[in-house]
């Protein structure tokens, strides 16, 4: 094939008929693995169930789909509200403690959704520090001399969870305001378009694909959240999910139920891809500036501040500052806790693995997709990102099918070859829970990695390919750098995450091996967050330094700044 063949190839539009070559082979490879465990839950699901689905369908599914709808529509609602409005004003604007908040606003990321609902409830509840300071002030008596919004309701699990999950959208819409053409801004000033206009017309159009990302992988998350939902008191499907597994005996209608959630992640992927299947968003400009960061008046400074330092003191110092006084307080019950410290070395190697492969696997099939520009390559590498929707311990239940099938085939090779037993090489191993994560959280580094390669015009990878540069050295001579700053973000949140996954470290862990994570839940399970408030500290003092970097690296990848 000649030089041009292959550039044009390469600029060809999405949907062009597949090519069989290493790179379409090598994708669908990668997408298969990633989606075995996923497989084996579907196959669950067509086991006998002893007709539990039909019981659920005529009582409570009903209930568990309107619940799940309402609360992702209530945090898509309040993410997109609260990440984009601070990533823009953090952008564009001069305004008291700008600099401080610009990577503040992302410590919510790092603190365990179910932790700040207990912190939530502890303080806001009848009993709470907050409604006890009111009926000081007041005179009140009792609930019944004044109204306060139930914590433990719809509405509170909406709130928490849109401040958990914010960060999201705003590092994503950050990112994509930071690199924005300055010179567009412009063109709209001279066209009579106000700050307001600008933002609305201009900046949020053009960010559109990061926003919608972000959103996404707050859905997704919402869909996988238990913790938090169980302790408020919100029947949702991943809440049945559990109820059906472990109450009713029956993981086939668990698994029903999750494949429904599955349906319902690439329901939301479909839709907003269609809604901008015809829409490009490259930048052409080569002209670079800086953005401008225009100076707010003294009052509207102020409103800056107090709107962006809100998520920030709700999301993170609040439970922060309750976490460290019930540290503090209990520091010695803690630290007594034979293999503190292993718990938390586990915690980081595991968390570093996880985050290494997933973001050089979702770079490989990132840039297989667009290599291939098909839609069937492209639904294999969205059908292996639904593993962020499905419950972490489905998910690894589904996992441990493929690795016990792989253990015993290897264990009866050895024996029949050589005489000697291998036992269980990946199944409860440190390897099957770095492999859990990698599933569990691929959404976050493909949909990052994927969203960074849609700014690469397709005119530089042709040029790259007229050179003499094969896939492979364009990938690492031309994307990586244009994109290192997307695959950063992908590895640092699935690092986050992974220290605040819980239910499938529970399953998948080795016998005798805890994590900070684990450590927390067997005092918290028992109503003694106060004793094991040391680790849940670690647990989102851990995500402090890699959002700090995050931050920085966003600041940094507009062309023209140099690296981190």
């Amino acid at each position: 094939m000649s030089q041009a063949s292959a550039a044009s190839q390469a600029t060809s539009p999405a949907g062009s008929r597949l090519r069989w070559d290493g790179w379409t082979w090598f994708t669908l490879l990668i997408a298969g693995l990633i989606g075995l465990p996923l497989l084996s839950v579907m196959v669950t699901a067509f086991g006998p169930s002893d007709g539990i689905w039909s019981h659920l369908v005529s009582t409570v599914l009903p209930v568990y789909v309107s619940n799940t709808l309402w609360l992702g529509l209530g945090v898509a609602t309040g993410t997109i509200v609260l990440g984009t409005t601070t990533a823009w004003i953090v952008t564009m604007y001069r305004f008291p403690g700008r600099r401080l908040l610009s990577w503040a606003l992302l410590l919510p990321l790092a603190v365990p959704s179910y932790v700040l609902a207990f912190v939530a409830t502890d303080q806001l509840e009848y009993a709470g520090a907050l409604q006890r300071g009111l009926r000081a002030a007041f005179g009140w008596t009792s609930a019944s001399d004044y109204w306060f919004p139930e914590i433990r309701s719809l509405g509170g699990a909406i709130a928490v969870l849109s401040l958990v999950l914010y960060p999201y959208v705003y590092l994503l819409s950050r990112a994509a305001f930071v690199e924005q053409c300055f010179c567009l801004f412009e063109v709209g000033r001279t066209l009579g378009q106000g700050p307001v206009r600008s933002f609305l017309r201009i900046a949020l159009p053009l960010a559109r694909p990061a926003i919608a990302v972000g959103v996404v992988l707050a859905l997704m998350e919402t869909l996988n959240e238990f913790a938090t939902v169980e302790f408020f008191a919100v029947p949702t499907l991943t809440a049945g999910i559990f109820d059906v597994w472990l109450n009713m005996n029956s993981r086939a209608g668990a698994a029903q139920l999750a494949c429904l959630l599955v349906v319902l992640t690439l329901g939301l992927i479909f839709i907003e891809r269609a809604a901008r299947r015809r829409q490009r968003y490259w930048s052409t400009s080569a002209r670079v500036r800086a953005l401008p960061e225009y100076p707010l008046p003294t009052g509207l400074g102020i409103a800056a501040t107090l709107w962006c330092a809100f998520p920030v003191l709700a999301g993170f110092a609040l439970p922060a500052g309750v976490l460290a006084g019930y540290a503090i307080e209990f520091h010695e019950v803690s630290l007594s806790q034979r293999g503190f410290g292993s718990y938390a070395w586990n915690s980081v190697r595991l968390a570093f693995g996880a985050a290494a492969c997933a973001a050089a696997i979702g770079v490989l099939l990132a840039y297989g997709v667009r290599l291939s520009r098909s839609r069937a390559i492209r639904g294999a590498a969205e059908a292996a990102t639904a593993g962020y929707a499905v419950p972490g311990a489905v998910l690894a239940v589904g996992l441990m099918v493929p690795l016990g099938l792989f253990d015993n085939a290897m264990d009866r090779m050895s024996r029949e070859w050589l005489g000697l037993p291998l036992g269980l090489l990946l199944s409860g191993s440190g390897a099957a829970l770095v492999a859990g994560y990698v599933v569990r959280f691929m959404a976050l580094s493909f949909r990052t990695v994927d969203t960074g390669l849609e700014r690469v015009t397709p005119s530089m990878e042709g040029s790259a390919r007229t050179l003499g540069c094969g896939p492979l050295v364009t990938l690492l001579r031309v994307h990586f750098p244009l994109v290192r700053a997307s695959v950063l973000t992908a590895a640092l949140l699935v690092f986050v995450d992974t220290l605040k996954e819980l239910p499938l470290t529970l399953i998948l862990r080795p016998f005798n091996f805890e994590t900070l994570a684990t450590f927390v839940y067997q005092y918290a399970s028992e109503e003694m967050l106060e004793e094991c408030a040391l680790g849940a500290l670690a647990i989102v003092a851990a995500g402090v330094l890699p959002v700090g970097l995050l931050s920085a690296s966003i600041t940094r990848s507009r062309p023209g700044h140099g690296p981190v």
